[in-house]
């Protein structure tokens, strides 16, 4: 009789409970489940985009290949896909970088300078992505005319292992400036920071820069000075660093691979 009192007691305390805790409880679970749930369907949802974006990625890098005016207009409707689509992956950001190259081979700076500028504006702030982007950017404004800002983006920004690359450019941007000592000290300083394994450059057009500097004949100078889109060309024939898995932004509860040139 007094274990039945105990077992009677038992349930009316577990009742009780239940009353007060019952519909918290529950509560609990279902959100504990939501949650999984939507985490799930979440990653689920960013691996499909992520895949979509690299595979129209891929399709923008085979046109490029392909020499032809109706090639060239699927690369820029595939960068404006991605740009517009997949604004938040790597792979939006790499395919603006190709959308300027192509803008400078048209001698368009100003398209150029807006594509840069946009990868800029997605890019993490000190990535090499962006680095990338202030190397040639400034490039595009020192062929604009804009040499000084073109200096202040070259000694602002941190070049990271492209230390070398913006030496050659700071180099080229002074030489331009008629500051042909100050030239010559970037391209040392080039010529060491490769030597200190940073990204490789192309060494032996370093070295005709630095002979340009010698004392020879002014005519011989003239001769040799290389044109503007020459210069830029340099710049987009850099190596980009390779394209990651896009990121999307989590809900509440961020290239192709070439060898380095200058």
């Amino acid at each position: 009789m007094e274990q039945y009192r105990t077992e009677e007691e038992q349930v009316e305390a577990l009742r009780k409970w239940w009353d007060e805790n019952g519909r918290s409880t529950i509560a609990a679970v279902i959100i504990a489940l939501s949650l999984g749930f939507g985490w799930q369907t979440w990653k689920g949802y960013s691996q499909d985009r992520s895949e979509a974006a690299s595979n129209t990625y891929q399709a923008m890098l085979q046109q490029l290949g392909v020499d032809e005016d109706a090639a060239q207009a699927e690369v820029i409707s595939l960068a404006q896909t991605l740009k517009t689509e997949y604004k938040n992956s790597t792979y939006a950001q790499f395919a603006a970088l190709h959308l300027a190259r192509l803008a400078v081979e048209k001698n368009d700076l100003a398209t150029a300078e807006a594509e840069l500028r946009w990868v800029l504006g997605q890019a993490g702030k000190g990535s090499e992505t962006a680095q990338l982007a202030q190397l040639r950017l400034a490039r595009v404004l020192a062929a604009k005319g804009q040499q000084e800002q073109a200096l202040s983006i070259l000694q602002q920004t941190d070049p990271g292992t492209y230390q070398a690359a913006y030496a050659i450019a700071r180099g080229d941007v002074l030489l331009m400036l008629g500051r042909e000592s100050e030239a010559r000290e970037a391209y040392n300083a080039a010529r060491l920071s490769a030597a200190r394994g940073q990204r490789p450059i192309n060494l032996a057009v370093l070295e005709q820069k630095l002979q340009s500097l010698s004392p020879i004949p002014a005519k011989q100078l003239d001769d040799q000075a290389q044109p503007v889109e020459e210069l830029i060309a340099e710049a987009e024939a850099v190596a980009e660093p390779e394209p990651q898995v896009a990121e999307e932004p989590e809900p509440e509860v961020t290239g192709e691979s070439e060898e380095a040139q200058e």
